[in-house]
């Protein structure tokens, strides 16, 4: 099937007592047992462990990112937290993308180093900073590509053989492309990673996660971790995301689109000292972003003549454009990472992996470009 089609099909039977087309919300802690010989007959017992909703979305993730299955969760960073769970102990070692998002950064530096496991943040585009980066005890690397908020890419394929080689298993966050644009496991990564607050549901309506793997032994793994530290999804919010992740492949094509003719814009507004999006010529990795993925994505950063303040004064004169920490929705956001989404992260290594104080990133949405154009350039020209 292709992918229009799973994304609407896959995961959902219609319901054997009503024949409704949506999956029912399950809203129940506790399943009935026939009996004491029969336990877990219909495979649900307690929502902790598995629930009917959050099994057919699990299942439609499964297909869309071509793995042999998922598990959801109640956040992007409680996937991100099972991933480190499952695969990380004490005296091990993890190398992470340098550049990700800041709640990435704040888990494995002011979390999990305080029980003993180490953290090398290398630069994860250059596969040989990855390769100088793993020693005896690294046990995961993990990339994310695009990187949120410079947009840095990392050959997935290239780290994938580097960890292949070296018994390492390699998880990619694949939050800002998705699989309509990229997929991860085809590419020989061992586990994807995804904020499904973000371009799955696309309507600012949900908070939840997801890791899908290539591999039953690792899917048992993050399955165990699912249940045993409780960080699952709620049947409200998989019913929800299922109903978003109909409309994912056109959403986020659209969005990508708009998202070009911003950054075009951008490019040539003589206020504008930077602009930043893979689809543009000038974007360092272009040809990476072209070969790994079917699709630039709707995300990309700009950086204003004037620095910082004017950075600020352009994000408070904006009225189609809103000032908030999401991304992925059909509504077009505008950040400022250093003070919103990577604060936690320290000063100095926000400047060595190029997080400016002026730099300002957006998620394109679907409104008409014309008027997010215009409304830039109405802020621009204040400046």
């Amino acid at each position: 099937m292709g992918f229009r089609t799973d994304q609407i099909h896959s995961g959902v039977t219609p319901d054997p007592t009503s024949g409704a087309i949506l999956t029912p919300i399950h809203q129940s802690t506790t399943f009935v047992q026939p009996s004491v010989d029969e336990y877990m007959a219909t495979g649900y017992s307690y929502s902790r462990s598995a629930n009917p909703t959050v099994t057919a979305l699990q299942d439609r993730l499964t297909i869309l990112e071509e793995g042999v299955g998922s598990a959801a969760f109640a956040s992007g960073m409680a996937a991100t937290n099972a991933v480190f769970l499952a695969l990380l102990g004490a005296g091990d070692h993890a190398v992470v993308s340098d550049v990700a998002y800041g709640g990435t950064y704040r888990l494995a530096d002011k979390v999990f180093t305080r029980f003993g496991v180490d953290f090398t943040f290398a630069d994860t585009s250059d596969p040989q900073a990855v390769q100088e980066a793993i020693n005896d005890r690294t046990r995961l690397i993990f990339t994310e590509t695009p990187a949120n908020p410079t947009l840095k890419y990392t050959d997935i394929a290239a780290v994938s053989a580097l960890a292949a080689s070296s018994g390492i298993v390699h998880a990619v966050d694949n939050t800002f492309l998705t699989p309509y644009f990229q997929r991860p496991l085809t590419l020989g990564a061992d586990l994807v990673v995804h904020s499904t607050t973000k371009y799955f549901d696309g309507h600012n309506a949900t908070v939840g996660g997801a890791v899908i793997g290539r591999t039953e032994e690792l899917m048992e793994q993050i399955a165990f971790v699912q249940n045993a530290a409780g960080l699952i999804m709620s049947p409200m919010v998989a019913w929800l995301t299922m109903q978003g992740s109909k409309t994912l492949a056109h959403r986020i094509e659209q969005q990508s689109a708009n998202a070009m003719a911003v950054a075009h814009y951008l490019e040539a507004h003589p206020k504008v000292a930077k602009v930043v999006y893979p689809g543009l010529p000038s974007f360092p990795q272009h040809r990476l972003a072209t070969e790994q993925a079917s699709g630039y994505g709707a995300m990309a950063w700009f950086e204003v003549e004037g620095g910082l303040e004017a950075g600020k004064k352009l994000m408070g004169s904006l009225r189609v454009w809103t000032l908030a920490e999401n991304l992925g929705s059909v509504e077009s956001l505008i950040t400022h990472p250093v003070t919103m989404t990577h604060a936690d992260v320290e000063e100095h290594e926000r400047r060595r992996v190029g997080i400016t104080d002026g730099l300002v990133r957006i998620s394109v949405g679907l409104e008409e470009v014309e008027d997010l154009i215009e409304d830039l350039d109405q802020g621009l020209n204040r400046l």
